[in-house]
């Protein structure tokens, strides 16, 4: 897609294939959204190019030590990745920076409010040294509000979009448990970077991409804010399941298992209470007929559901409830999840390398014919600067005098 030649690749990661072979990104990433976003284009095969700072790098790396030492969350997000160590405030640093963009495809970031202004590193002043470059700067609240300023994390952007009062009990409300406005956030900067990609192969020009964990959470919020836009009125939060449905949620069972049974319309209801319940009374209850009506009796329901599901193990019930074609599923804990046979069944799990090794991860959700996901191995800090630089033709001497004058971290252990 880039329409030009670049610099021979002489390291590991180098051999990839896949839709996005051949694309350069470069980012300036902490913690989840951006990580998320330059991840997913690795695993389709693009060459990520991690620049960190050598004081530390993504503090991502820090938030815990569960996986043979190394963070949870990195592990997580980085396979495939580069790691570069440069300093920015140093003329030196920010001059490499800006020779690996004059050959990128594209620049992913996710730094405080300003930061990538003070640098010089934002879109507009990009867009007129690096023209075909596209960039796409992931933020909290967006451009030209009062809360632009903000710094914001995936807690707060779901505070504040409202995504918290939807969910947990009345007057209990909860953060959803994995981080969604962080994550959606990184697949909509990905999606973006995809689609200039393909307009920049018509016109020869890149893009200015901007998107946000507000913006993204209240898309994500739709139903919701549609239905209180139109109502006057906030949804209560219902635990496990849905303000909008109703049967739609979480059944003890005799054997100590939680059932999760669900309705979504009334034909389904009707099966549910027929051929399920062998309740025929409540099929024909004009007060569960229709959607609302259930919505308006949930209680009740979820009484005579319960009462149902804790008189037969979770066995029986599944294979009745799929016999009805009645959607449930079981209740599993992550470390359930961790030891899932589907996952098994369908070979999910890899393993990556690491700085400590081999570590396990699980493959992107796209299942794409003929192409075996780019699972390259997780960096360490700095772990590819020499060789980045080389691509770059700088020279022993050159990447020696860089690392004396700061402008780079300290050669690490192990590749460089």
């Amino acid at each position: 897609m880039n329409g030009r030649e670049t610099a021979p690749q002489n390291h590991e990661l180098a051999d990839r294939s896949g839709p996005l072979a051949g694309i350069t990104v470069v980012s300036m990433e902490q913690a989840v959204s951006a990580p998320l976003c330059t991840r997913t284009l690795a695993d389709l095969g693009a060459r990520v190019i991690k620049i960190e700072n050598p004081a530390g790098g993504d503090f991502a790396r820090d938030y815990d030590d569960v996986v043979h030492g190394m963070a949870a969350h990195f592990v997580w997000l980085n396979r495939g990745k580069e790691s570069v160590t440069l300093n920015l405030k140093s003329p030196q640093g920010l001059e490499i920076l800006h020779r690996l963009l004059a050959e990128a495809d594209a620049f992913v970031t996710n730094l405080a409010p300003g930061a990538t202004a003070r640098l010089g590193l934002d879109a507009e002043s990009l867009e007129r040294v690096h023209p075909r470059l596209v960039t796409c700067e992931i933020s909290g609240y967006g451009s030209g509000g009062p809360l632009s300023g903000k710094r914001a994390y995936d807690l707060l952007a779901q505070a504040e979009s409202g995504a918290c009062s939807i969910t947990g009990l009345p007057g209990a409300p909860a953060k959803p448990g994995p981080p969604m406005a962080d994550a959606c956030t990184g697949l909509y900067g990905a999606i973006s970077i995809l689609a200039t990609l393909h307009a920049r192969g018509r016109t020869g020009q890149g893009a200015k991409i901007g998107v946000s964990l507000f913006d993204t959470m209240t898309e994500l919020m739709g139903y919701a804010l549609t239905w209180s836009n139109y109502t006057g009125e906030d949804q209560e939060p219902v635990g496990m399941g849905s303000p909008s449905v109703a049967p739609y949620g979480s059944y003890p069972t005799s054997d100590g298992q939680v059932v999760v049974l669900g309705t979504t319309n009334d034909r389904e209801w009707q099966r549910l209470a027929t051929e399920l319940l062998e309740r025929d009374d409540l099929a024909a209850d004009e007060r569960y007929r229709d959607g609302p009506g259930r919505v308006a009796h949930r209680t009740e329901l979820d009484q005579v559901i319960g009462d149902w599901c804790s008189r037969h193990p979770l066995a029986h019930i599944q294979k009745a409830a799929d016999a009805a074609g009645i959607g449930n599923a079981r209740y599993n804990t992550t470390t359930e999840v961790v030891a899932h046979p589907h996952l098994a069944a369908r070979d999910r799990w890899r393993e990556v390398g690491s700085p400590a090794g081999p570590v396990r991860t699980l493959l992107a959700p796209p299942v794409i014919s003929g192409y075996d996901p780019a699972l390259g191995p997780i960096p360490a800090l700095g772990e590819h600067t020499g060789t980045v630089l080389r691509d770059l033709g700088l020279d022993e001497a050159s990447i020696d005098s860089l690392r004396t004058e700061g402008a780079i971290g300290p050669a690490p252990i192990g590749p460089a």
